[in-house]
């Protein structure tokens, strides 16, 4: 009997002692690794998400300028502000080039989109310039994603 007391209590002191080092360490290497792949992709996500910003209000004010110019038979004031304003949002400032006749729309990132512009004109041609991290290029359509290309 007391043969089986002490096997059981040295298996119980056993069980008690934690990890090791090694598995330790194991554990920390994979949550590194899974850092080193997550959180870049989790910040292109986010990033893609604020670009958004930028398509979607200059869509809305595009189709305002065709609705001033539908009443009004210009975009407004040859070479000054156009017909209808749009405010800055968090990622982007909003610019608006006007000839009464024609007009260019222009989101300027700011903060976390610094280095992207997005442009569109009466005739929704749509251009995009993409920040040096994703390659600084120009584009003749507007990008969503790194590495894309327009079709």
């Amino acid at each position: 009997m007391n043969g089986l007391i002490s096997k059981a209590g040295a298996s119980h002191r056993r069980l008690a002692r934690g990890f090791t080092l090694i598995e330790l360490m194991i554990v920390v290497a994979i949550i590194a690794i899974l850092s080193a792949i997550a959180l870049p992709a989790y910040r292109d996500y986010v990033l893609r998400g604020q670009l958004t910003d930028a398509r979607s209000q200059l869509s809305v004010w595009a189709a305002r300028m065709e609705q001033f110019y539908q009443d009004n038979r210009n975009y407004g004031a040859s070479g000054g502000a156009c017909g209808v304003t749009i405010a800055a949002t968090q990622y982007f400032t909003y610019a608006c080039a006007n000839t009464g006749q024609a007009f260019t729309l222009t989101a300027t990132g700011i903060g976390s989109t610094t280095g992207f512009s997005y442009t569109i004109n009466q005739t929704s041609v749509r251009s995009s310039t993409a920040s040096a991290a994703w390659g600084g290029a120009t584009y003749a359509c507007w990008i969503a994603r790194k590495g894309e290309a327009c079709s």
